[in-house]
């Protein structure tokens, strides 16, 4: 973060009426100053003889010095992107932003005040006038109400409260700019960098590593709600004091996301994603046949001496997996272990009997093989074909056995599976991969095994 420290001498002291009749500004990178920059300025208007008596600018000295138009592309390029730092702040960025506006450009900079700084860091002084708190910190003023004698002692005397208290400078700064929930070791202008688009970001702690992965839409926005809200108030405390920078990856889609976050987590296991780390206990799909003949399903935890036909995370998303196979192959939802009753006490007409023997077995068994046929089949080795993270990309994802094992990001023209990243398969990625396949069309997968299923049939199950 850099701050650009401003002084500037004026026709008076009202912004709207009053023009600039110099300016400096120095620019100071948190260490050290980096870049001066001075000039008088014609401010279009008489000088008062009484602001002549204390600055010491004549009408004759700025009759030949540039306007503020001549000089607002390179004075923007100093200010735009830095913190606007003055002794009485509000002074000086109101004649600045005034003269920009004249122009049609809006200075939106973050501010900081060295009178309200110093009045916390250097408290008991009788004075925080510039020229009294500069002889008691020992700070020379080479031109007293001069722009750039006043600019020069102002960025001294703040290297001096950086050197004293750089936290609470940061911790002001974000106070006075909305930025309050931001950790306090993150920069404010990484914050704005921040992109509002689908991705995988890493947040790093002092030393670079990586403490956390997460996913997101906005990545920007959902960076805040780390540090907003109510829930989970200790550990947010903790991850806020380790928090420093933050990287990340466009993904261009909300599934690619989910799976590179995944991968990432597994890869690096980063401290505070502790949710993967645990051990889970499986949910799964179980199809047998009743003592009529007919092929039943239902939902129960996964156990060594039970193999399901479909694992799941939760209950939930195979109470939703088995929901869809019904409605798409229509199953009986009491067949299916979805409803306890016969279909006909709810008057539900999607079901054709089986639960009351008014459907032959056979006729209802083929339609249950194939809901399983194609369970099965979908674990073949499948490619996925997903938006890229621009125009002219596409996301290529490669899975077998439903586990992603390849994914990486192509050129539309390009099918060089070998330009693919590799990863270890790993469950958790066939349960992502299972929440969205209703969701995609068809024409988004190939089928690389088991030649004989269609992906005109298999969406037949998501869809």
């Amino acid at each position: 973060m850099e701050f650009a420290i401003v002084d500037i001498e004026t026709t008076g002291g009202n912004a709207k009426l009053g023009g600039i009749t110099e300016i400096a500004v120095v620019i100071h990178d948190g260490h050290q100053i980096v870049h001066e920059f001075q000039t008088l300025v014609n401010p279009e208007q008489g000088i008062p003889t009484y602001i002549t008596g204390l600055t010491g600018i004549d009408n004759q000295m700025v009759r030949y010095a540039p306007r503020f138009e001549d000089i607002a592309d390179e004075l923007w390029e100093l200010l735009e992107s830095r913190v606007f730092v003055a002794h009485q702040v509000n002074f000086d960025f109101g004649f600045v932003s005034e003269a920009f506006s004249r122009l049609g450009k809006k200075l939106i900079s973050p501010k900081l005040c060295t009178v309200r700084l110093a009045r916390k860091i250097f408290p008991g002084m009788r004075s925080y006038s510039l020229g009294r708190i500069c002889e008691q910190r020992g700070i020379p003023i080479l031109a007293r109400h001069r722009a750039m004698g006043d600019a020069k002692a102002t960025a001294l005397l703040f290297d001096q409260m950086i050197q004293e208290n750089a936290i609470w400078i940061f911790e002001s700064l974000k106070k006075n700019t909305g930025f309050t929930f931001l950790p306090p070791n993150f920069p404010i202008h990484r914050f704005r960098e921040l992109p509002e688009k689908t991705g995988v970001y890493y947040m790093l702690d002092h030393r670079g590593k990586v403490i956390y992965v997460g996913k997101a839409n906005n990545i920007k926005e959902r960076f805040k709600g780390h540090f907003t809200g109510q829930a989970l108030p200790h550990i947010k405390s903790q991850l806020k004091s380790e928090v420093y920078d933050l990287r990340w990856e466009l993904s261009g889609s909300e599934l690619m996301a989910l799976l590179m976050e995944a991968v990432e987590i597994k890869r690096l296991w980063p401290k505070y994603n502790a949710a993967m780390k645990l051990p889970r206990s499986l949910w799964g799909i179980f199809a047998y046949r009743d003592g009529l003949g007919y092929q039943r399903f239902q939902i129960a935890k996964v156990t060594a001496s039970l193999q399901p036909i479909e694992t799941f995370f939760n209950r939930e998303e195979a109470l939703s997996f088995l929901k869809e196979g019904q409605q798409n192959y229509q199953l009986c939802p009491k067949l299916s272990g979805i409803r306890k009753v016969n279909c006909s006490v709810v008057n539900d007409e999607t079901c054709l009997g089986a639960c009351e023997q008014k459907e032959q077995v056979e006729s209802y068994n083929q339609r249950a093989e194939l809901f399983i046929q194609k369970i099965k089949e979908s674990k073949g080795l499948i490619q996925l074909e997903l938006p890229g993270r621009s125009p002219g990309e596409k996301a290529i994802c490669i899975f077998e056995r439903g586990m992603l094992v390849k994914y990486g990001f192509l050129p539309q023209n390009q099918d060089e599976e070998s330009s693919l990243k590799p990863v270890k398969a790993f469950v958790e990625s066939s349960f992502i991969f299972k929440q969205f396949f209703h969701k995609i069309n068809p024409e988004q997968l190939t089928l690389i095994q088991n030649s004989k299923a269609s992906f005109g049939d298999l969406g037949l199950l998501f869809n």
